[in-house]
């Protein structure tokens, strides 16, 4: 990881030691606390390796007549650079290493930019789902803030898939003409690569709390059912159709309102009339 960030910043322009750290920590500090110590064992592989070499620049003009090491990339640092910016595999997806990955994507091929991005998702939508399990398995054992706490790092998760779904339709958007998108195996995410929506649609319920009530009127009373097709004839009030034969419960209630007693009907002054 270190040595993809150093031979990318070291791309821009050589360097010597401390700027490279101070760069490093501009640009990976939101993403990845790394050791300044582990920085100039990693410079020394490099130019072992022959990616970079190490130049002695005189400084008589600075106080002291110091000299400072200058890093530059060669030839063959160029192809490895090239060839870590190429790889889009399931280390890219991980948290240590996406960050880094994410924060040189504008020096990444278009596909592995959505190779990474649709990995990352499905790494994350693997992580929500395991989370929310654990909620609503463990719930009742939790106190407010340890599930306080759960529910967080779920929002946060969520967020992040949001976040990637919006990155992940730009980047479609903006592909040129002719371009082939990467396609995710389901072996290697655990997941389909459908598009997510960062939050699975409602169930009924979040983690640890109860479904919502059934909609409903709220009256009690059961639902009228409409007339059987092809029973066109009238009923009497006694549930029996004039042609003789026998409807059941399953008679039209316009029917049955059509032939109740005019009395039946409320009081014009909110009473109930006798004999209901």
């Amino acid at each position: 990881m270190l040595e993809l960030a150093v031979l990318a910043l070291l791309s821009e322009s050589p360097m010597h030691g401390y700027e490279l750290r101070k760069r490093l920590a501009a640009v990976l500090g939101a993403f990845h606390r790394f050791s300044y110590g582990s920085l100039y064992p990693c410079l020394r592989r490099l130019a072992d390796a022959g990616y970079v070499t190490a130049d002695d620049v005189s400084a008589t003009t600075r106080l002291g007549g110091r000299s400072r090491v200058v890093y530059t990339l060669t030839g063959e640092g160029k192809e490895k650079l090239a060839e870590l910016l190429g790889e889009g595999g399931p280390s890219s997806w991980e948290d240590e290493m996406f960050g880094v990955r994410f924060a040189f994507f504008a020096k990444t091929d278009a596909a592995v930019r959505l190779r990474i991005l649709e990995g990352r998702r499905g790494r994350l939508e693997e992580r929500r789902e395991k989370v929310r399990s654990a909620l609503t398995r463990t719930v009742e054992r939790f106190d407010t803030y340890t599930l306080e706490l759960q529910r967080h790092g779920l929002e946060s998760v969520e967020r992040e898939v949001r976040w990637l779904n919006e990155l992940i339709e730009t980047e479609r958007a903006s592909a040129p003409a002719g371009f082939t998108e990467p396609q995710l195996s389901t072996a290697s995410t655990g997941l389909s690569t459908a598009p997510s929506t960062g939050s699975e649609p409602s169930t009924g319920s979040e983690p640890g709390t109860l479904p919502p009530p059934a909609r409903g009127g709220g009256t009690g009373r059961r639902p009228v059912r409409p007339a059987r097709a092809g029973r066109t004839a009238r009923r009497d009030g006694r549930g029996t159709y004039l042609d003789g034969t026998h409807g059941g419960n399953d008679g039209d209630a316009r029917d049955r309102n059509r032939h109740a007693p005019a009395e039946a009907g409320p009081d014009p002054d909110g009473e109930v009339p006798a004999g209901r």
